[in-house]
């Protein structure tokens, strides 16, 4: 905390807080959720699942209790499933929970062949698409350099016939996170920079695309209320059309195939009382000390200003009581949202 504080003149931003009272977060317009469980080396993300839907459970009513209007970005992991959670926990439209996604994979896959064609990055078109993760898609059919179709040049480009084994390309992208767990037990620079470049792209309202994770039900025949990466166009009011590219049918496929391991842990999500035993500290950047003063007065009118919003422990005391009251029936599967 005290690092980021003396980092924020190079940020221009007025001012970095920590605490324990989701009041200061009020009033947010995007609220970022990396909170969760770490991965550990060699663990699948969607092992993490239910641990860090219990961490959910506390966190997300707190955030929407101050920042009602916000949109919602979610970035732990697993994050599809956790951008379902949190959807419907929340009860927020759907257009403003997000998650990170495929945004980091399509970098990863752009970098990746670029290396391999020996341009830059930014030249390279190309998309990872459904679970940010082991399942993810490569649309292949996608992939072109200025406009030219390197599947056309090549036909068996990303299939077990390739002589050329971009197939591998797909692999490195999947195990790379894995890999920087192995090397130094986290991921931090690449998927900072990456949810950066998601919100500098909501609050300046610039309509970029992105691969992000988004309700994908009724399309490409998928069934079920599932969240998976799709290009998607997000602006300030948060997700605002997606792009429906024109996949082959083993692309679909891969996709359908995407959707079905999601679901089927998804579905026997079950409640559990340790998210009421976990309370992170919150970093909030603001743009000026009034917004923080602001969001602690709206504490103390929620809290009926019989106590000073700067107890923060008596409000989240006060919080995880009113937490635990709404989820006294455990051991049931989590109800969506009407």
């Amino acid at each position: 905390m005290m690092d980021l504080q003396h980092g924020s003149l190079f940020l221009q931003t007025h001012k970095i807080v920590a605490d324990k009272d989701y009041a200061v977060t009020a009033n947010s317009k995007i609220v970022v959720v990396t909170a969760g469980v770490r991965q550990q080396e060699g663990e699948s993300r969607l092992n993490l699942v239910q641990r860090n839907v219990n961490v959910f459970k506390f966190i997300i009513p707190q955030i929407v209790k101050y920042s009602p209007n916000c949109t919602i970005l979610v970035v732990s992991n697993p994050v599809d499933i956790l951008t379902y959670v949190t959807w419907k926990l929340s009860g927020l439209p759907k257009h403003r929970v997000i998650g990170s996604g495929c945004n980091l994979d399509t970098a990863r896959f752009r970098y990746l062949m670029a290396e391999r064609l020996g341009i830059h990055p930014t030249s390279c078109h190309g998309w990872i698409l459904g679970e940010h993760g082991d399942s993810s898609v490569a649309v292949w059919s996608g992939v072109n350099v200025a406009g030219v179709s390197l599947q056309e040049l090549n036909p068996a480009m990303g299939t077990d016939k390739d002589s050329e084994n971009w197939k591998e390309v797909h692999k490195q992208v999947v195990e790379s996170a894995y890999e920087v767990i192995r090397l130094k037990g986290y991921t931090n620079w690449a998927i900072g920079l990456s949810v950066a470049e998601l919100c500098e792209t909501m609050l300046k309202n610039l309509c970029r695309v992105h691969s992000v994770s988004t309700l994908v039900k009724g399309t490409y025949g998928i069934e079920n209320d599932v969240f998976l990466s799709l290009p998607c166009v997000l602006s300030a009011s948060g997700l605002t059309s997606v792009i429906n590219q024109k996949l082959k049918d083993d692309e679909v496929a891969q996709l359908k195939k995407s959707a079905d391991t999601l679901w089927s842990i998804q579905k026997d999500l079950k409640d559990s009382p340790l998210s009421e035993l976990f309370k992170p500290y919150l970093f909030v950047f603001t743009h000026s000390t009034s917004e923080l003063k602001k969001s602690r007065n709206l504490s103390k009118q929620n809290e009926g200003g019989s106590q000073s919003a700067e107890n923060s422990g008596s409000t989240t005391l006060r919080s995880l009581q009113n937490s635990l009251s709404k989820h006294r029936n455990l051991g049931k599967p989590l109800q969506p949202q009407k």
